[in-house]
């Protein structure tokens, strides 16, 4: 193990979560590497604090690591290559400048698709510590909990998704607009399952027991996106949504066979309008069959869930 060194110094400190198709399991061969570097509580014994200079340190072994091993370099010349800690991921939450700080993304890709590669430990303290934050007023309304909070920010991170790609496609050269479409795609895809998964199992959870615990939440945050769809998909009481579930998990399927293939080929193919018209409207469907699984979990009888009022307004 290339980071063996750097476990040894730092990983009962802070984490390193790996998220995006090596976070989910689905890595090919021309993926990038996201990473986020997260330090832990400061322990209430004499241990070493984790700081700047540390972060530094671990960061500089990640990057030696992955050209070792032969990765693409890391975007924008890493310029996404940040330091947070536990207490600023749960302190910024619901604050202005959690999309500005990036702790908006860092902390819902911790819990909805991280990995960790370094500091398991920590990264799995830290995962407790923000739901926490979450769930806060849970102890007052234990029997009838929606977690309202969370299900926004995971919409608000969907959103912020769309919203970046949106902005970074405006006046795209003609030349660029095939990769431009690419990642639209994957993000119409990966993204999608990402956010919509959770907030499935959310409306699932409290659609059966009425309530969404910690430990609920703690499970789906230990699940894979699939692995959620994957679960809905077996659930007897769900039965009427199996179908769907199942559905959503072949597509899902088809794309990560269309993306295995090497990213200079994809971009060609998107530069050929009956292929890129065929993918978007894949991606469409998706999520056609996303909205309809939701649709269906939070039905109860005629009227909608509580979970469900709270995704739609």
């Amino acid at each position: 193990m290339r980071l063996a060194a750097a476990e040894r110094e730092f990983g009962s400190r802070a984490c390193i979560y790996v998220t995006g198709s090596y976070g989910r399991g689905e890595a090919s061969g021309s993926s990038d590497v996201d990473a986020f570097l997260v330090a832990g509580p400061q322990q209430a014994d004499s241990s070493p604090s984790f700081g700047r200079l540390d972060s530094m340190c671990l960061l500089a072994a990640l990057i030696r690591a992955c050209r070792e091993t032969g990765f693409p370099e890391f975007s924008n010349d890493g310029e996404y290559l940040a330091y947070y800690d536990v207490g600023k991921l749960c302190k910024n939450l619901g604050q202005p400048n959690d999309d500005s700080s990036n702790t908006l993304t860092a902390r819902l890709l911790m819990l909805l698709e991280g990995a960790p590669i370094l500091g398991k430990q920590v990264f799995e303290a830290g995962i407790e510590e923000v739901l926490r934050s979450y769930w806060r007023d849970y102890q007052d309304h234990s029997e009838s909990f929606v977690p309202a909070f969370l299900i926004n920010d995971i919409l608000r991170l969907w959103r912020t998704f769309c919203v970046n790609y949106e902005a970074r496609t405006a006046d795209v050269p003609p030349e660029k607009k095939a990769k431009r479409a690419l990642k639209n795609f994957k993000l119409k895809h990966s993204r999608l399952l990402t956010c919509f998964s959770a907030l499935a199992m959310l409306t699932a959870t409290h659609a059966r027991k009425g309530t969404v615990s910690l430990a609920d939440a703690a499970l789906m945050c230990r699940m894979a996106p699939t692995d959620r769809i994957r679960w809905l998909s077996t659930q007897p009481d769900f039965h009427h949504a199996c179908p769907v579930a199942q559905h959503i998990l072949e597509s899902y399927e088809s794309f990560l066979l269309v993306c295995a293939r090497p990213e200079q080929d994809l971009i060609s193919d998107f530069q050929r309008p009956e292929f890129k018209r065929e993918r978007m409207q894949e991606a469409r469907s998706l999520s056609m069959k996303m909205f309809d699984l939701l649709r269906v979990l939070g039905q109860k009888g005629d009227e909608p869930t509580e979970v469900y009022r709270v995704i739609v307004v």
